[in-house]
């Protein structure tokens, strides 16, 4: 009877572990692009870029779950546009900082046609909201070179790094100050990942994300072209030994050329712009926008970018991207 026990109580288990990492895609069948998930305790939020969902419009949308399979929208994490911007937010990332007891809110957003894209930095009580805007962009610039922000606390200096770019130019890193509302003095922008060193995706590279696994960093970016009718997106990834670099890409450590870890397939397109998470028990998942494909056509159904969730599998060193 024990024995049997046993069994019983190993088949349940083994039934809870598979549950977690088997999830049907999409996870959430709406425009959610740009997609970040953070784990708060027993529950997960979700952040997207601004748009609409169901009828209704949002800053920056959040959503929650359980079981990673579930989601609901929870409501407009940025409820009060800030009043250096005009229009549109877009990349959020958010993190908490035991520090200051705040979640921390970095996002992109446009301050009129001559001054361009810029980074602005919010703060909240609650994972969900509202966050509060600290009243001016932390960097501006022509174009859309400084977007798509990820800011990380290195677990090794304690330094607080913030990583970005976009625009045709490198993702850069730069050190934060303990507040986060501005670069430390004396500190400079880093280049880590540069455009045009692969056959593929990396004409624009953009939508940095580090995950640090065993000692090492790994920058997650995602390159060429994000939406519209010739979109072309791919995740990529780099990896080093220290939070700044130098970040040496997949394609040069196995000498193929090619960095990609998550492409597009037969049933999706434009897959990319990923956050990396992990559930209680440490499993790793990469969360990720695309395209749903019309495999009669071969041509996107719609201009939605739904969110997605995978396991990752760190193998030999490096990322990959298990099938649900």
């Amino acid at each position: 009877m024990k024995r049997l026990f046993f069994i019983i109580a190993f088949a349940i288990t083994v039934s809870i572990s598979f549950s977690q990492t088997h999830l049907n895609n999409p996870v959430l069948n709406a425009n959610f692009p740009d997609p970040t998930i953070i784990r708060v305790g027993d529950k997960y939020f979700a952040y997207a870029t601004n748009g609409g969902i169901n009828g209704k419009n949002y800053n920056i949308p959040v959503a929650s779950s359980t079981d990673l399979q579930n989601w609901n929208i929870e409501g407009d994490a940025l409820p009060q546009k800030p009043s250096w911007a005009t229009k549109d937010f877009w990349a959020p990332h958010v993190l908490f900082d035991k520090k200051i007891d705040k979640y921390v809110l970095f996002y992109s957003g446009e301050q009129g046609e001559n001054t361009g894209k810029c980074i602005g930095v919010a703060f909240s009580d609650k994972p969900e909201g509202p966050f509060i805007d600290k009243g001016s962009p932390l960097i501006s610039g022509e174009g859309f070179i400084n977007i798509d922000p990820f800011a990380f606390v290195d677990p090794e200096s304690g330094r607080k790094l913030l990583y970005w770019g976009s625009g045709h130019q490198p993702i850069k890193v730069q050190e934060l100050n303990e507040d986060w509302r501005a670069f430390k003095a004396g500190s400079k922008p880093q280049p880590l990942i540069n455009t045009d060193e692969e056959k593929k995706y990396d004409r624009l590279v953009e939508g940095a994300w580090v995950d640090y696994h065993k000692g090492k960093y790994y920058l997650y970016y995602s390159g060429d072209n994000c939406c519209g009718e010739n979109a072309n997106y791919a995740v990529l990834v780099a990896r080093a030994k220290k939070a700044t670099g130098p970040f040496r890409r997949l394609g040069e450590h196995n000498g193929s050329g090619n960095s990609v870890i998550l492409e597009k397939n037969d049933s999706w397109l434009a897959l990319g712009h990923n956050s990396i998470f992990r559930d209680k028990q440490g499993k790793v998942y990469i969360a990720y926008h695309a395209i749903p494909l019309d495999k009669q056509t071969n041509k996107a159904k719609n201009s939605d970018r739904v969110m997605l969730i995978r396991p990752i599998k760190y193998k030999d060193g490096w990322p990959v991207v298990i099938d649900n």
